[in-house]
């Protein structure tokens, strides 16, 4: 019985020594399905992308065809009612895992792209270049559209009004500075429309060539100092605080100048060549600027509008809050009001209002109807789609 058991633990032993077969060997078999999985998805890839680039000038192709087709074809060239579909499938139907932003940035080039095959829009814009109002313009047209820097508001304003831009775009309000006096003053001199707005949230940083204690002079242009004005009492006391016309001109000082450091944009800094010494520096983390685009025509309904108007009223006690009851009697949101002090001998002030509605509504109509009996002055300053504020 001995043997026997032997001999079986024996007959066991050299089975268990056979050596294994390649395919038995632990992990062999995954990295070639890894690689093949590779190969795989990198084709998928390729041809996805042969795919994207048939459907993107398809699509620019039948939307310069429809453009072309209408009756005043240049006015499609900025059209919110137009433009409308394409901000529901943003923001309802995008699945992602793309974000809004990211999915917004490719339409909006697209259809820039497509616009420009019928005419390329021309955009005189508070420069320089990478300024926020330049950001701001991009973000609204698109980089296919030819952006023209000027170097104040008025001249945004007298490029449209002398045709050598098609529209315009200015800053009109800071949430944290508020009014930007010389665009609301332009509006009184000038037959000039608000059509559109951007409303951009503002992030500045600080941008250098050298290290936070070798910085000596902070430049920037005054709103974006003050924006961060705790911020820089706080973690750059030794520095001297020079204002300047405009935060890119800030950044290029501080490429060209030892020391110098800047308030800008991060794009600033990937266009000057300059480290971001500290992000993020604003005071008032939903700081938001409100630009208006600035034109010549009326725009149509989409539903969600506001309207601008101007007002001058009776210098005499109650005046305003007479005329402001038209708002109330008529259900109108009031969601901006300011006032600015008559030029000249007149005594009494202008106001800028704005407000939920479009002057087309019926609504509106009445409410605007009221008004008028009730001012020396009333003009419609334009009505636009309402936006939200970008990142």
């Amino acid at each position: 019985m001995a043997k026997k058991d032997a001999k079986r633990a024996r007959h066991v032993g050299s089975k268990s020594a056979k050596p294994k077969s390649h395919s038995q060997h632990s992990g062999t078999s995954k990295p070639t399905t890894q690689r093949e999985s590779s190969g795989a998805s990198e084709s998928e890839i390729k041809r996805i992308d042969r795919e994207i680039v048939k459907l993107v000038n398809r699509r620019a192709a039948l939307t310069a065809k429809w453009i072309q087709s209408q009756p005043n074809p240049l006015k499609i060239l900025f059209s919110p009612v137009a433009d409308e579909h394409l901000t529901e499938l943003i923001e309802r139907g995008n699945p992602g895992p793309l974000s809004e932003p990211a999915v917004r940035g490719v339409f909006r080039e697209l259809v820039s792209g497509a616009r420009s095959l019928v005419k390329t829009l021309r955009i005189a814009y508070l420069g320089p270049a990478y300024s926020f109002t330049h950001l701001a313009a991009m973000e609204r047209f698109g980089a296919s559209a030819s952006f023209i820097p000027v170097n104040n508001i008025a001249a945004v304003f007298e490029e449209v009004n002398r045709g050598h831009a098609d529209y315009g775009i200015a800053p009109i309000e800071n949430s944290t500075d508020g009014r930007v006096v010389d665009t609301l003053d332009m509006f009184t001199r000038l037959p000039l429309k608000i059509c559109g707005e951007v409303q951009l949230a503002i992030h500045h940083n600080l941008l250098a060539r050298c290290q936070r204690g070798e910085i000596t002079e902070i430049y920037s242009k005054p709103q974006a100092l003050s924006q961060c004005r705790e911020w820089l009492s706080r973690n750059m006391p030794q520095s001297r605080l020079i204002e300047v016309t405009s935060t890119s001109t800030a950044a290029q000082l501080a490429r060209d100048k030892f020391g110098a450091a800047a308030v800008a944009s991060r794009q600033a800094a990937v266009q000057y060549e300059l480290q971001i010494v500290a992000e993020n520096i604003e005071d008032n983390k939903s700081n938001v600027t409100r630009f208006a685009i600035i034109g010549d025509e009326a725009t149509k309904p989409t539903g969600r509008d506001k309207t601008a108007v101007l007002l001058q009223i009776p210098h005499k006690p109650g005046s305003l809050a007479d005329a402001l009851t038209a708002f109330r009697k008529n259900g109108i949101n009031l969601t901006w009001i300011e006032s600015f002090p008559m030029k000249g001998p007149e005594v009494g002030y202008l106001f800028f209002l704005d407000f939920e509605g479009h002057a087309a509504d019926a609504r509106t109509k009445r409410m605007l109807a009221e008004l008028e009996r009730k001012a020396v002055r009333l003009e419609v300053l334009g009505s636009y789609r309402r936006s939200e504020p970008l990142e």
